[in-house]
């Protein structure tokens, strides 16, 4: 009688306040955000806890029955409180003091107690009041959702723990699956961890585990779950692991998730209030976010940029072994040196949390100077992680002579990104050279002149001397030199000048268009970075991110459309609850047939240029259209190669984080050495992969016939001039 007046008494909020019916309609749950790509795959997740809400109907059976059979053999008998369990309790450890007599909690108690958790360092008296409390929670569950409402809600609100909270989560990191394909053994270990998830740990504790494992099957064979002959089969399987933790640094698209967090989300997230008038968090009100990247071409991407990057790093090694002020360029001065390190170092973490701490700039110093166990970026393994003791000061130099990347691939028809490559690894060299790296683009940006000629009515045949000229401006004049000497004095068409990156063409026709002419093209191709309006624009001294210049491309394959690079096409809420939907900008640049002219031009630069060895070295078939531009700038410190196929644009950027650190010859210092293998790569793996479905064809000429001459024969005799 007594017990039933406490019960009554606490439902009633005698002793403490109860969650409301608002409460257990909708309990409050921290839900991981979600990045998805477009061929369906989770790229990687924003949270506060690694926690993804699934159906019933996504949940193995075996995960089901094997955590009934173990946690709770009458679940689907009482109404939230198993009194048979609760008496046996009762006789057995307060009566008989046995203490392996186990608990009487329910699943659903469990539950109520993971909903509304309890205080820590709570009395007898409290815990006990506790307890009842937790009855009447359960109770009311049990009236408010079916039995497998409140198992789903269990199972996905666990905590695995190594950042494992849901069964969804435990399933993806521990055996690299999802909870609707998980085998019986599997899921007895993960069972197995409800009663203790740190002690029956398979990562740390395999035999605790095993034995674990072993007794959930026991409970399921012992429930008609499954037979005696399959128990003594499974309980000889050994835990077999595939443990994959998850880490932001890690995993497919490492750059282009943490530029997407950082940037993206948290400005639509300060722009987006919710119903109720907050904001959503990306960490905790579990959004899906719908992206344009394709899992397959982002993993060739990285897998380009790693075996490009990885051949040539050796070279440079050599290269600089003994030069004078290595790897700095060898005509810098020790103080210019110092400068850059001391910059470095100002803008490392180290330097930040010294500072913050409120550390001198002269024990900063020592810090620097002293040696201290580290772990720093190699090649030399697949885990590109190097345990070794230096000085910061000296890790700071070595981790700037490392060769960096930056690659972007992207749909012309519809400016999706495909792959976005931003650098060597996330872990060590945080800098994005996708979206925020910002350099000189060498000759890449010649197409653009040669776009305005195009624009007024130029056939790629049209010839122009290759001789020296002299630009004055602003008082100044400018004589610009060729990087190749042999053609010299020629007379050239248009095509082969562009085919061969001859600079003194460029700067005349830049001369005759003006720059302003030049500049207001790019924009209209989404170009937005400052452009000084100079002659030497034409040899590509503006500072471009590589998405903005992969994304002008994109104009030439789409009939002269330029269409924005867009990353994201939905957003979701948790209930799936569509946010927003994003539909890319887009500017009509140029004419359908000045595009396909240029196109036109740049096969040039592959069949016969600088790209050329595409078509001997990587055997790119003369039946694929492969349009391009290759770039080098001063000195070799920027390498780039931008290509073009029908159906998809890609360009990669390739240097050191520091202009003054750079390979010194030109067999490995060009764009053809440093950035076009990375396409190359990337373009063997996506061409070779069916489902895909790339078309490998021929680029589409426009609907309305072609004005320009293209055929050089034909040209020369309507146009005798040379």
């Amino acid at each position: 009688m007594l017990l039933m007046l406490l019960v009554f008494g606490t439902a009633a909020g005698v002793f403490g306040k109860l969650p409301t019916f608002e409460e257990l309609e909708s309990p409050q749950t921290f839900l991981a955000s979600e990045v998805y790509s477009s061929d369906g795959q989770v790229l990687g997740k924003y949270y506060v806890q690694n926690r993804s809400q699934i159906q019933y109907k996504d949940i193995s059976p075996y995960v089901v029955n094997g955590l009934v059979a173990t946690e709770d053999a009458r679940f689907y008998d009482h109404s939230g409180i198993d009194l048979r369990s609760l008496f046996r309790v009762f006789i057995e450890t307060l009566l008989l003091h046995h203490s392996s007599s186990g608990g009487g909690s329910t699943l659903t108690q469990q539950l109520a107690k993971m909903l509304f958790p309890r205080q820590t360092n709570m009395g007898k008296i409290k815990l006990a009041f506790r307890k009842f409390k937790e009855w009447v929670i359960a109770a009311k569950l049990e009236r408010q959702y079916s039995k497998e409402e409140l198992i789903t809600m269990y199972l996905n609100r666990f905590d695995f723990i190594n950042n494992a909270v849901g069964i969804q989560s435990a399933a993806r990191i521990y055996f690299n699956t999802s909870p609707d394909s998980l085998k019986i053994e599997q899921a007895a270990v993960l069972v197995g961890m409800e009663k203790n998830p740190a002690l029956f740990n398979p990562v740390r504790h395999k035999a605790l585990s095993f034995e674990r494992r072993n007794v959930v099957l026991n409970q399921m064979m012992r429930y008609n779950y499954i037979s005696q002959h399959k128990y003594d089969s499974l309980k000889k399987i050994p835990v077999a692991l595939h443990f994959r933790p998850e880490n932001p640094d890690e995993g497919l698209a490492s750059y282009f998730r943490e530029y997407l967090r950082d940037n993206f989300m948290r400005k639509w997230c300060e722009t987006h209030p919710k119903p109720d008038g907050s904001h959503y968090d990306i960490y905790k009100d579990g959004l899906k976010i719908y992206t344009t990247i394709d899992s397959r071409m982002q993993q060739y991407g990285e897998q380009a940029v790693e075996e490009n990057c990885k051949t040539l790093q050796p070279c440079f090694f050599k290269e600089i072994k003994n030069r004078k002020n290595a790897p700095y360029d060898f005509r810098l001065t020790k103080s210019q040196i110092e400068d850059l390190i001391n910059e470095s170092e100002r803008r490392s973490d180290r330097y930040r949390l010294l500072k913050e701490e409120g550390i001198s700039d002269k024990e900063i110093s020592k810090n620097f100077n002293t040696p201290a166990p580290m772990t720093l970026f190699t090649w030399r393994n697949s885990r590109h992680s190097l345990d070794t003791t230096m000085t910061p000061m000296d890790s700071i130099r070595y981790s700037k002579s490392f060769l960096q990347c930056g690659f972007v691939s992207i749909d012309p028809h519809t400016g999706y990104i495909k792959a976005w490559v931003g650098g060597i690894d996330h872990r060590y060299f945080k800098y994005d050279h996708v979206m925020e790296g910002k350099r000189q683009v060498g000759s890449t940006f010649k197409p653009f002149i040669y776009t305005l000629a195009v624009q007024n009515g130029y056939s790629p045949c049209y010839k122009m001397p290759n001789v020296p000229i002299t630009i004055n401006y602003d008082n100044q004049s400018w004589t610009p030199k060729n990087a190749d000497k042999d053609d010299d004095g020629k007379i050239m068409t248009l095509k082969y000048a562009l085919a061969l990156s001859v600079d003194r063409i460029a700067a005349a026709l830049t001369q005759d268009f003006t720059p302003q002419a030049v500049i207001k093209i790019v924009r209209h191709m989404g170009i937005t970075e400052p452009i000084d309006a100079v002659p030497s624009i034409c040899l590509g001294t503006p500072e471009i991110s590589v998405s903005d210049m992969v994304g002008a491309y994109c104009t030439y394959a789409n009939k002269g459309i330029w269409i924005e690079p867009t990353f994201v096409t939905r957003i979701e809420d948790k209930n799936g609850r569509v946010l927003e939907q994003f539909t890319p900008k887009t500017d009509e640049a140029m004419s359908p047939q000045d595009a396909y002219v240029m196109l036109n031009m740049m096969e040039a630069v592959v069949d016969y240029g600088t790209g050329v060895r595409l078509r001997y070295k990587y055997k790119f078939p003369s039946t694929l259209s492969i349009a391009g531009k290759t770039g080098t700038t001063q000195n070799n410190s920027d390498g780039w190669f931008i290509g073009i196929t029908p159906d998809l644009v890609s360009g990669c950027w390739s240097g050191f984080e520091d202009r003054a650190i750079h390979f010194e010859n030109m067999e490995y210092g060009q764009g053809a050495s440093e950035a076009l293998p990375v396409w190359a790569y990337y373009m063997q793996k996506v061409c070779a992969d069916h489902s895909i479905n790339l078309y490998q064809g021929d680029f589409q000429k426009p609907d309305k016939p072609v004005t320009i001459e293209l055929n050089c024969d034909k040209y020369d005799k309507q146009n005798p001039s040379y």
